[in-house]
């Protein structure tokens, strides 16, 4: 959409630099719970001695999402590779970039604690190394609570959602779906629901975007349905006029 319409204007930077970063931390977490004797040695230990519900599609889709994030990104900060015009407001907020930093902080954190363990600790009643994974994985979460708001609040003040692929949202909303239904489907298999409350986050993400995808649909189809293009440049210009005149004063 971007190349086609030769800008990311409608769309605010907000949303795939935090994804990038979310993405990223999701991606690291599914290969450890997947890949690392360690991790699923002391997961197995917590939850009845089953194994973590993670699958290689969800790496898969974890490691393909943080690469189409990144090309993403480069049409907001190096839109001249993309032969795209230059759009206001290619600099992250401060409170996106606060959710990162912060992230950065309770892993390192987490991190700290589980060093500072004696190595004799029982892993499954002390601080360990799946609990780092585990924050790893709340950083995602925490990322997909927040990383949608900035533009559902842009569509709010445009009164549009020119600019913004509501066909994405679609595709999410399906891949939620499938999501949940193949951790209902996994924790069945196994005659226990640990293969839900063993892996809150994943169960959590999938609710939490289709939430979101909920608004966007609803925005797009139904209260900003019959919004012109240049009702929305129009209103594009006030806000960056108003956004220039609050940086003068």
């Amino acid at each position: 959409m971007n190349i086609r319409r030769k800008t990311t204007g409608g769309s605010v930077v907000d949303f795939p630099f935090i994804n990038t970063f979310g993405f990223l931390a999701y991606f690291i977490s599914n290969c450890a719970f997947y890949y690392s004797p360690v991790i699923r040695h002391q997961y197995s230990l917590r939850n009845k001695g089953l194994t973590p519900t993670v699958a290689f599609n969800d790496i898969v889709f974890a490691g393909h999402a943080t690469l189409i994030s990144c090309i993403l990104l480069t049409q907001y900060f190096k839109p001249s590779l993309w032969g795209l015009d230059k759009a206001a407001g290619r600099r992250p907020s401060r409170t996106i970039l606060g959710v990162v930093f912060g992230s950065f902080v309770a892993v390192a954190a987490v991190i700290f604690i589980v060093v500072s363990t004696p190595p004799d600790a029982d892993p499954k009643t002390s601080w360990a190394w799946l609990d780092v994974m585990y924050t790893v994985s709340y950083v995602k979460l925490v990322v997909t609570v927040v990383k949608y708001a900035p533009q559902l609040l842009h569509n709010f003040r445009t009164q549009s959602t020119k600019g913004w692929a509501i066909g994405g949202m679609l595709l999410d909303f399906a891949g939620g779906s499938l999501s949940i239904a193949q951790q209902a489907i996994d924790a069945y298999l196994q005659r226990d629901w640990s293969g839900i409350t063993g892996n809150p986050v994943k169960f959590a993400l999938g609710n939490v975007s289709m939430l979101y995808d909920l608004g966007f649909m609803t925005q797009h189809y139904i209260l900003y349905r019959g919004d012109s293009e240049e009702k929305h440049e129009e209103r594009e210009s006030l806000l960056e006029r108003g956004e220039n005149d609050r940086r003068r004063d």
